[in-house]
């Protein structure tokens, strides 16, 4: 049985070597193929002296090369850092900080977009393109080619560091939730005991495999020896012709996604080919559900609640999906829920409280964070538990409900952002003194980001600076200016105070 994460893809490849296994837009490779790449990757970096748990990032297209890395690095004892490719230079080099990753691939647009930061990531000493020899980036440069050598593993144990992925946290920068191997695997294993992926299912890869929701994709469907097919940037109108001519079977999406699909025509071939959808990254509004099954009428919803540092904890089954829409279900196989009160009680049938992950799905902390980590993965009667900050509710039916996050975090289109990091980049503008940035109910994204600034500034130079240092997702859509933000009595923004402002306008 598999125990880590590489075995994920041998064993399918010992299984079913001639099976496709991954599609880009250029190639399709079968199971032994791919296997066979991130065995000679792997060999390259134990060949370029990488020991075992370093630090390998990586910021590519979703073609081939790069999902054989993720594996090669499990592969030879290395541990993947994902990075998203839709951040921007100050993000990216962020991770490469915090991270200590001594190798990067990436492309040449890319390396040279970061060239003036590369100098302050002092451990980084390799940068690998994966379209170029040569960048202006001030690391050694290898082409992605040389990295591929004689094919070389370096076992380890499941409990051994295999990923690193970056999430927002309620203040500062992103940290690095540190997942091991037996995280990943009984995370693959655990969505297949409720999706029944298999064999004949085509899965459409459409969210970034820097998002362990999106990692998901590649994990649990190679697990079961599907067929994965990677594709970036699709407009949401292309969606449904995608999956009629590819014959997609499953589709995972965030809630942005999902309320753009709904008011999209399916074509038939979709509509009897697509066996499941899921949903996780946030709520997805009661219309959206209703609109989704009656364009599929044949196709399971299937919604789901999960956190990172847990990876995924309840799904609702899609027999309830058009009665019970705003549920985020019940646990999943191998996730152990509670609902606590703060003293650590059990919460009775009706009463809120926090939901509280136990069990294998929970990550092992932040990286270089012990105090962030000691904060949220704290123990429950002797055993260690993640400890989610989101409020929940289990109602008499064993349902339990999302009723809002306890900290300040902004989920926007399916991920989770930190005011502090929009709100340090507004201050770096000329003329603003303070900010806020705040998330207010959106149907389609979750949640609209707003700023908040105050302080004599030209309020289109701040969007364009916000423009430029930000990634989508996490621009204003509207910047208030104030001539002075209203103060709790510590000192700090009310943020309540601004909240009751926008509600009463």
């Amino acid at each position: 049985m598999s125990e880590l994460l590489h075995h994920l893809l041998r064993d399918s490849a010992a299984r079913r070597p001639d099976h496709p296994a991954y599609s880009d837009t250029r190639e399709t490779v079968t199971y032994a193929a791919l296997w066979q790449r991130a065995q000679r990757l792997a060999g390259g970096l134990l060949g370029l002296g990488l020991g075992p748990g370093e630090r390998v990032a990586m910021q590519l297209p979703k073609q081939v090369d790069q999902v054989a890395l993720m594996f090669a690095c499990a592969a030879a004892g290395c541990v993947m850092v994902p990075v998203n490719p839709l951040l921007r230079r100050r993000q990216v080099a962020h991770v490469l900080r915090d991270a200590g990753a001594r190798l990067l691939v990436t492309n040449r647009e890319r390396a040279d977009r970061l060239a003036a930061a590369l100098p302050d990531c002092p451990a980084l000493e390799w940068l690998v393109l994966s379209d170029a020899e040569h960048s202006e980036a001030p690391v050694p440069t290898l082409p992605l080619r040389a990295l591929y050598a004689g094919a070389a593993i370096r076992e380890g144990g499941p409990e051994d560091l295999a990923a690193l992925f970056y999430t927002s946290g309620s203040t500062g920068q992103p940290k690095g939730v540190m997942l091991s191997h037996a995280n990943l695997v009984t995370g693959a294993r655990s969505v297949n005991a409720y999706l029944r992926n298999g064999p004949d299912d085509r899965i459409l890869a459409l969210l970034p495999f820097s998002f362990d929701y999106g990692f998901s994709q590649l994990s649990s469907g190679f697990a079961a020896g599907a067929t994965v097919i990677g594709a970036d940037y699709l407009l949401p109108g292309m969606i449904p012709r995608q999956a009629a001519r590819l014959g997609i079977t499953a589709l995972a999406g965030v809630p942005p996604m999902w309320h753009a699909l709904s008011q999209c025509e399916w074509p038939e071939a979709a509509r009897a080919s697509l066996r499941y959808l899921c949903n996780s990254g946030g709520r997805l509004s009661a219309a959206a559900v209703r609109r989704l099954g009656e364009q599929l009428p044949e196709t399971e919803i299937h919604l789901m609640y999960g956190l990172t540092e847990a990876f995924r904890s309840t799904s609702l089954d899609p027999a309830l999906a058009q009665t019970h829409p705003d549920s985020i279900g019940t646990p999943i196989p191998n996730a152990e829920i509670h609902v606590l009160r703060p003293d650590g009680g059990e919460c009775d049938i009706d009463e809120p409280g926090e939901l509280v992950h136990l069990g294998p799905l929970v990550a092992q902390g932040y990286w270089q964070q012990p105090r962030a980590s000691a904060e949220r993965f704290r123990e429950w009667r002797g055993r260690r538990a993640v400890w989610s900050g989101d409020r929940v509710v289990r109602r008499a039916d064993g349902l339990l409900y999302f009723l809002g996050r306890e900290d300040q975090l902004i989920k926007t289109s399916g991920y989770r952002v930190s005011p502090d990091e929009i709100e340090s980049v507004a201050l770096e503008q000329p003329g603003v003194h303070n900010a806020v940035a705040l998330g207010v109910p959106d149907e389609a994204l979750g949640e609209r980001v707003l700023l908040f600034a105050e302080g004599d500034y030209d309020p289109a130079a701040l969007q364009a600076r916000l423009h430029a240092e930000l990634p989508h997702y996490m621009q204003p859509a509207r910047v208030h200016r104030l001539e002075r933000l209203p103060l709790s009595p510590n000192g700090k923004p009310d943020r309540a105070a601004l909240i009751r402002r926008l509600e009463s306008a």
